[in-house]
């Protein structure tokens, strides 16, 4: 019989003794991690024993005749059990019926060994449910990435350091949320459908709602929804939520994430860099103790990027000099940006039939990102890349947008919100226009957003990041995958 069948009828045959091997409730003491401090607590010259109610998953088993040495294991710390026929009640069950991967509940006294190792000697122990799969052997854990994705819940049973890192993530957006409510901004909630998806340069996800008859979008971002609201009264808002973009998986990108939105009335794109800065530098300080990002590779290389000094300001036109060695702040026309573009070692096939804006656009993604390991904050995008952020106030040609950089990786992107109503009809006439020439990512047009802008939108900033790639900074984390615990997969036939 294999191990498998084992199990099951060790299930069937506690049922056989009436015992229920999946019951109900179980009512426990302390967590584990409290059972230990109370030891630690304790006045080491008092005979007083310390009685305990724990419950946790078995891990080991160690079965010695009469004597039976097992450890469990919660959320956050394991412990030894000790089982014995003179000292636990119904020993014989816990013998021939308990495996590991079983959940237990431990009702007994605490003490050490003669090795020092913490231990609680059991007087009953309660099955709470039979494991029917065997866990992964012991010292090898998951070693297949895609079964560690897959499976995630055998993933984190098998590597507590995988629950780490998630109770990581979950510290991220509680120090996120205190920083911004510190900082006056109010938590909102808004649509997830929505009758017109906007806010970013993505192709929706699409669905249908039966009794209204019509088509809705699952949000690319929370973005005018957040700023109708600016225009409804609040001075600071945010969001914490689900976007999802119809869009490739990799390393970086996944359809369904989390992204942390914000708009601050009577603020611009110079007070959102001072605002993000302030906020990376207080996570690195409150989860790692450090301002020394977890080292990561980097074009082959361990890298360790530190976040305590003056964040770069490069602008778009200077960094494509930096890194391309081609000048670009005169273009403003397409047969420039081509020309430059074929300078930069771009290829210009096809490129005829963009705007110079979006040409510009390939030579920085394809030349100038990778070279951005430093905290940079890149700033004054073509206003052509950015249909929803403020002319420049110096050079129309140019918005008030910035995206910093972090280890070749964009981690947000912030502007300077537009607010003149007739120019963002103008700015959603070109997109249109854009869709019309098969561009799947332009932006529809939103009649409701531009009658709020009538009503007046104030000077604006506002800031959007990934919370996925943001933790990927804060624990070295390699792909965003590795951070999400549900990741989209390839179907396991078209691996």
């Amino acid at each position: 019989m294999d191990e498998r069948s084992a199990r099951i009828e060790k299930a069937a045959e506690l049922r056989r003794r009436g015992i229920d091997p999946y019951p109900h409730t179980f009512r426990r003491s302390h967590t584990i991690t409290e059972a230990r401090a109370l030891w630690e607590r304790r006045d080491p010259a008092s005979q007083e024993r310390i009685a305990v109610t724990l419950a946790g998953r078995i891990t080991g088993v160690r079965r010695m005749g009469k004597a039976n040495f097992a450890h469990i294991e919660d959320q956050d710390a394991k412990i030894q059990l000790y089982v014995s026929v003179d000292k636990t009640k119904d020993f014989a069950i816990f013998r021939d019926f308990i495996d590991r991967g079983d959940i237990v509940g431990i009702e007994g006294h605490l003490f050490t060994t003669r090795t020092g190792e913490l231990t609680v000697e059991a007087a009953k122990v309660s099955l709470l449910c039979k494991a029917i799969e065997p866990l992964p052997e012991k010292y090898h854990g998951l070693q297949d990435l895609e079964r560690m994705r897959r499976q995630r819940y055998l993933h984190l049973l098998a590597e507590p350091d995988a629950r780490t890192l998630f109770l990581k993530r979950s510290k991220v957006a509680a120090l996120i949320r205190s920083f911004l409510h510190n900082q006056g901004f109010v938590e909102v909630q808004t649509p997830i459908l929505q009758p017109i998806y906007g806010g970013a340069a993505a192709r929706p996800f699409v669905t249908h709602h039966n009794e209204l008859k019509r088509d809705l979008y699952l949000r690319i971002a929370p973005e005018l929804y957040l700023k109708r609201l600016i225009v409804g009264g609040f001075d600071k808002v945010f969001e914490i939520g689900n976007c999802f973009r119809n869009e490739g998986i990799d390393s970086t990108h996944n359809p369904e994430f989390t992204m942390v939105e914000l708009y601050q009335a009577f603020a611009d794109y110079h007070d959102m860099m001072t605002l993000l800065e302030e906020l990376y530098k207080h996570l690195a300080r409150e989860l790692n103790g450090s301002m020394v990002l977890p080292a990561r590779p980097v074009h082959g290389k361990e890298v360790a990027i530190d976040l305590s000094k003056p964040w770069r300001r490069l602008t778009y036109f200077d960094a494509i000099k930096e890194y391309t060695g081609v000048d670009v702040s005169g273009v403003s026309t397409l047969a420039d940006a081509i020309t430059a573009a074929s300078r930069a070692g771009v290829k210009t096939d096809g490129m005829e039939k963009m705007d110079w804006e979006h040409v510009l656009g390939e030579i920085f993604d394809q030349k100038v990102e990778e070279h951005l390991i430093e905290p940079t904050f890149i700033t004054d995008f073509p206003a052509g890349l950015c249909p929803l952020t403020k002319r420049h106030r110096t050079d129309p040609r140019l918005a008030e947008r910035f995206e910093p950089f972090i280890g070749g990786m964009e981690v947000a992107n912030a502007y300077s919100e537009l607010s003149d109503p007739a120019y963002q009809r103008e700015q959603f006439e070109a997109q249109k226009r854009r869709a019309a020439a098969g561009d799947e990512e332009a932006q529809p047009m939103d009649d409701d957003y531009l009658l709020a802008l009538e009503y007046g939108l104030p000077p604006t900033g506002g800031l959007g990041f990934g919370l996925d790639r943001l933790v990927m900074l804060l624990t070295g984390a390699t792909s965003v995958r590795d951070i999400i615990l549900f990741p989209q997969q390839r179907q396991q036939a078209d691996q």
